[in-house]
């Protein structure tokens, strides 16, 4: 930004950001010190997830197990076998056992007494091996089944290389039913098998429940407990992976998971290099390989072994061709033009998306980097500890998650139906905003910090970025919050043009202008522009034209319409006869 400017200015003329200078904020001889809980304050939507380290998934795997046991006066190896029967759920342990003990018992593989007797003197045999132990070489299940200590390690090595399968592991013996539960793998299995069974094990709790799943990120182990009834279901792990917890594609708000399915298809479909062929190449009239022209003049020539020579145009033989001025219907025409506009049409929405996918991965790369070396860089230059500039990593949390629903609003917009084009008009308009918000937030973040990694400048200046990034953040929030809610609403404050009339008169096609456009916006209460600014001594910008009217007026003296007052509170931009921020709810202050 240049010096020159207006420095009550964040943005131009033509933007839609105002703000007004350090004067209407606290005074700066309090420090950078004294707000250092200022982005703490920021608004937050309601985490509806719990995210589970390992260590969590045992103490809780443990807390089932401790509360099976307690309760039905059993062991803790027989708790966690009928547990792993009944998917982990204590609920169905406890109906089935009251219900019906022996059955559950039988479920399970909990024999109560020994099937056999086994001589407490003289040598038994075993009954894989068929050698002779004495009394202590042999060991069994509660069944009583006789097997030697290095026949039980053969197969319960087999059974935990084969899977998951040995955490429901049975006697050897094929007739019978007896589980083999912890405490015989403890006794049997290597470390390197009690690992693996170990992990069985957490893997049954995570892929039984319904309501947790393991976190889809390269390399994670960390899982997410989510909490039934919400609808949000955008999930960040502890590993910085975003991802919808109902797909576990990458987060997607505000598209549903079905248009992200078929968004994800259609990209690697084969059917667009087809619609491609379709709208720019022809084929050959007389062996039909597709030709693509990529000269100047209209004469082509196929390829071997075709050799034949025809008008692009016309597609008629060269050798007999004179002029093609005359214009007969051709229906294949029809349709290459028909696949052409549907090809730009996709390419247009592809481009956006796939290039906001890339500005979010290296706005990712650049948060990162923040975090990494310039919090210790501005520590040490601006001689302040690091946690005073967690509102810079904050700001970049928030471009990042910008620029994914950014991203995801070119597919919401890909699948909007063209029949209603009063929705398609404001959705653009509204995404437009969204855009250009988010660039002002990301030039704050990016341009205006390097400045403070050079060398260290007054105070005062510092502040004054704080507080501008720290507003920017808040406002961009807030704005893309309301963004993601009306777009998975389906912009229903909208009049859908397709909407049944009491009028039984045939209407013409709607259209809409910038007028009528910025119309439904504001009828909808879905403002698009944020203002920070003193109405009653300073300039304030119209949110329809970005005309710069004075303090006094009380309408645009560009377009007409009212102004808007700025909220205290929370900086939204409400209509000037608002009395209560459609935001945060709080009264206008006087």
């Amino acid at each position: 930004m240049s010096g020159s400017e207006d420095d009550n200015n964040l943005g131009n003329d033509d933007g839609d950001y105002y703000f007004c200078n350090a004067e209407d904020t606290e005074d700066d001889d309090e420090g950078i010190a004294l707000q250092e809980d200022e982005t703490d304050n920021l608004p937050r939507s309601h985490q509806n997830y719990t995210v589970l380290k390992e260590a969590d998934i045992r103490h809780r795997m443990e807390d089932s197990i401790g509360e099976v046991s307690g309760v039905l006066s059993i062991s803790k190896v027989e708790a966690s076998i009928l547990l792993l029967h009944y998917n982990w759920s204590v609920g169905k342990v406890h109906d089935s056992w009251f219900t019906d003990e022996g059955e559950a018992r039988k479920k399970a593989g909990l024999v109560v007494k020994p099937l056999i007797e086994l001589p407490d003197h003289g040598d038994i045999l075993c009954r894989i091996c068929f050698e002779s132990y004495s009394r202590d070489g042999i060991k069994s299940t509660v069944c009583g089944h006789p097997y030697c200590s290095d026949c039980w390690s053969s197969y319960i090595k087999t059974a935990i290389a084969d899977g998951p399968g040995s955490l429901l592991l049975k006697c050897p013996e094929p007739s019978c039913r007896a589980a083999v539960g912890e405490d015989m793998i403890g006794v049997f299995a290597s470390e390197e098998e009690k690992k693996k069974y170990s992990g069985y094990f957490v893997m049954s709790y995570i892929e039984d429940s319904k309501m947790i799943k393991w976190c889809p990120g390269p390399g994670c182990e960390n899982a997410i407990n989510f909490d039934a009834g919400s609808t949000n279901f955008d999930v960040s792990c502890a590993c910085s992976h975003l991802f919808c917890w109902n797909c576990s594609e990458e987060a997607h708000r505000p598209v549903d998971c079905e248009t992200v399915r078929k968004w994800i298809m259609k990209n690697s479909s084969e059917a667009e290099n087809v619609n491609y062929i379709l709208a720019f190449t022809k084929p050959c009239p007389k062996c039909r390989r597709p030709i693509e022209k990529n000269m100047g003049c209209s004469h082509m020539s196929c390829m071997a072994p075709c050799y034949y020579q025809f008008c692009w145009l016309c597609l008629k033989d060269w050798s007999n061709h004179g002029a093609c001025n005359r214009y007969n219907q051709d229906p294949e025409e029809e349709r290459r033009e028909k696949a052409k506009k549907y090809m730009m049409r996709y390419s247009h929405y592809f481009e956006r998306w796939a290039t906001n996918q890339k500005s979010m991965k290296k706005a990712a790369a650049d948060m990162e980097n923040v975090q990494s070396n310039q919090l210790e860089i501005l520590a040490r230059i601006q001689l302040l500890p690091e946690t005073q500039f967690s509102f810079l990593t904050e700001a970049w949390q928030q471009i990042v998650e910008c620029r994914r629903v950014l991203a995801w609003t070119y597919a919401y917009g890909y699948y909007l139906p063209d029949q209603d084009p009063a929705k398609r008009n404001l959705f653009e308009y509204l995404q437009g905003q969204a855009e250009s918000g988010l660039e002002r937030l990301h030039d704050c973040a990016e341009k205006e910090l390097r400045p403070f990694l050079k060398d260290q400048h007054p105070e005062n200046e510092f502040i004054d970025f704080r507080k501008r990034l720290s507003v920017l953040t808040t406002v961009t929030r807030n704005y893309f919050d309301n963004l993601v809610t009306a777009l998975e609403n389906g912009l229903s404050d909208v009049k859908s043009q397709n909407s049944s009339s009491v009028s039984k008169k045939p209407r013409r096609e709607s259209t809409m202008n910038t007028a009528d456009a910025a119309d439904v916006v504001a009828g909808a209460q879905i403002l698009t522009t944020h203002i920070k600014a003193s109405f009653s001594e300073g300039p304030w910008v119209c949110p329809y034209c970005s005309y710069r009217n004075n303090g006094s007026a009380t309408s645009c003296g560009m377009c007409a319409r009212r102004g808007t007052w700025a909220c205290d509170h929370c900086t939204f931009a409400n209509t000037r006869t608002a009395t209560t921020c459609f935001m945060c709810l709080e009264p206008r202050q006087p």
